[in-house]
């Protein structure tokens, strides 16, 4: 990817087939999927790529159980669709990014031969929908064999499980070599890029968008043949834009994860919590040297501010407690995340639990805007292929096959599992740092630890107990676009996920990587550290851990 300054004077000077408004998941995948068809085009997102929605998933790669569930209970037949979409776009997923993936066992456990036969059957057909596509049949296994698997569940009535696959990934890494899968094809891509508004022809479709650039203030434009609206829970926000008085289609729920010791967990193994009091599904699943729990779904306003309350995370200890010999408490906390889904209103529905994970590609008559609406991670690369389907046929009328079901991602060319051991020896590296490094870049590492052979500064990890190295950093800020502590910390090496703590004693190191690179006077790199620590002490106190 090139620098900030670079793409600025390229987006400026250039007009694109197509502008994708939105960097998140579905987004950077529309974006890559009309760069690879041969159309130019531009992708802005008002803050930092995946800033918002798409970093804060479970991490998980499926069909969705709870969905299923729904489509069995409710004969809901629309359900059953999403959840076989789905589990068709889960094995895509891991094939073009294996060094960002991978299959995890979840264990369902049962407390009653009555939950065996019903989780089991479930389950079975759960693997039938997946057809070829599965990752590995369901099975039960007996009491003492759930034990091992999961050393800190509770045994008191305990029959056995049932164990299924699913996959994971690392959601904020997947969007940005996504982003730089784009970049590579010949996209141009710039973060920090708020479209303030829409310039239109006489026959009112939208010509060219009005953008402010973030960091200086500056306004441009960006003229494009067709614009998509990708922006998830805020899709509203620029629909008004092309369109005022347009109704609403948006209704964002709220999610939550917290991060918890991995502590009587394996490190191939989640649990499934099959039932929650408000009709949820919770998972607890490893997570990059944590325990993942998470999530709920509460409705809320695209102003509220993404937080994790104290309510929340009691909320998710209670129901993972229900399972555990040792409880955890409040004071176990690590860290923790929240986030939007961008679900799409269904009349007669108001709960959103019961809105369904569904997308739908609109082209809007007056404005010509097209927006994607609604979808989740697992299916962003079919909710793309539909978006630039219908892209096509508005500035064409055919339409040309997609490239992307099998386009390996940046980073996955020559990956392989021993990857990670030969970046340990050729670099002379600790082998947790080298794991760390091929999962977030993949082959990309040899790029990151390059510039190590002559500043061997480079290779000294950022925080001690942590694997990420300053070259991660330095790398982020010359070719991902990093600009803030929190871009890097959260998005980029996964350090503010891991520990609230860490982060903040890491933040005057990174603040000074970012003012050696970007110019940053002594007074901006001091701002930049006292408001990152600022916001996360407000994270402890929030979520009531202030003080521990």
């Amino acid at each position: 990817m090139k620098g900030r300054q670079e793409a600025l004077r390229e987006i400026e000077n250039t007009q694109f087939d197509v502008c994708v408004i939105g960097g998140g998941a579905s987004g950077a995948g529309s974006a890559l999927d009309a760069q690879l068809r041969g159309l130019s085009t531009v992708l802005v997102d008002a803050g930092d790529f995946g800033g918002a929605t798409s970093s804060a998933a479970t991490k998980i790669v499926h069909g969705g159980v709870r969905y299923l569930q729904d489509a069995i209970t409710h004969l809901d037949i629309h359900q059953y669709r999403i959840v076989k979409k789905a589990l068709r776009e889960r094995i895509l997923m891991l094939h073009n990014a294996p060094f960002l993936t991978r299959t995890l066992e979840f264990i369902v456990p049962c407390f009653s031969w009555l939950e065996v036969v019903y989780y089991g059957i479930g389950l079975k057909i759960y693997d039938r929908m997946a057809g070829r596509a599965g990752l590995f049949p369901s099975r039960y296994i007996p009491r003492e064999e759930t034990i091992k698997c999961l050393p800190s569940l509770k045994t008191a009535g305990l029959r056995g499980a049932i164990v299924y696959g699913d996959g994971q990934f690392d959601d904020s890494a997947y969007n940005i070599s996504l982003i730089r899968t784009f970049a590579d094809s010949g996209g141009e891509a710039l973060n920090y890029a708020k479209v303030t508004g829409f310039l239109k022809g006489t026959d009112t479709r939208i010509e060219a968008a009005e953008v402010q650039d973030q960091i200086t203030g500056n306004i441009f434009t960006i003229r494009a043949h067709a614009f998509v609206n990708a922006t998830g829970p805020f899709s509203d926000g620029i629909r008004t834009l092309a369109h005022a008085g347009i109704p609403p289609r948006m209704r964002p729920s709220k999610g939550v994860h917290i991060f918890l010791p991995l502590d009587g967990f394996l490190h191939h193994e989640g649990l499934l919590i099959p039932r929650t009091e408000d009709g949820r599904v919770i998972f607890a699943v490893p997570w990059l040297g944590r325990l993942l729990v998470g999530t709920t779904d509460n409705e809320v306003n695209v102003q509220e501010e993404m937080i994790l309350r104290r309510s929340e995370a009691e909320y998710l200890l209670r129901h993972v407690n229900s399972y555990l010999k040792r409880p955890f408490s409040l004071d176990d906390i690590q860290s923790g995340i929240a986030g939007m889904r961008p679900l799409v209103g269904s009349k007669g529905k108001k709960a959103t639990k019961s809105l369904v994970r569904d997308d739908e590609v609109e082209i809007d008559a007056c404005s010509g805007l097209i927006s994607i609406l609604g979808g989740k991670w697992t299916t962003h690369r079919a909710m793309a292929e539909d978006t630039i389907d219908a892209v096509e046929k508005y500035l064409k009328g055919t339409v040309t096959p997609s490239l992307t079901p099998l386009h390996p991602l940046s980073g996955a060319e020559g990956y392989d599992k021993n990857y990670s051991e030969r970046l340990a020896s050729q670099f002379h590296i600790p082998a947790d740092t080298a794991r760390h490094l091929g999962e977030k870049f993949g082959t990309v590492a040899d790029k990151v630890l390059a510039p190590t052979v002559n500043n061997p500064r480079l290779l000294q990890l950022v925080v001690p107990g942590f694997p990420a190295l300053n070259a991660e950093v330095v790398y982020s800020i010359r070719y991902e676009m990093a600009v803030s502590i929190e871009d890097i910390l959260a998005r980029r090496i996964g350090l503010q996920l891991f520990s609230w703590k860490y982060a903040i004693s890491a933040a005057p190191h990174v603040a000074q990587c970012l003012a050696e690179e970007l110019g940053w006077s002594e007074t901006q790199k001091q701002e930049a550290i006292n408001q990152y620590t600022k916001k996360i002490n407000r994270f402890l106190e929030v979520a009531g851990l202030s003080g521990k």
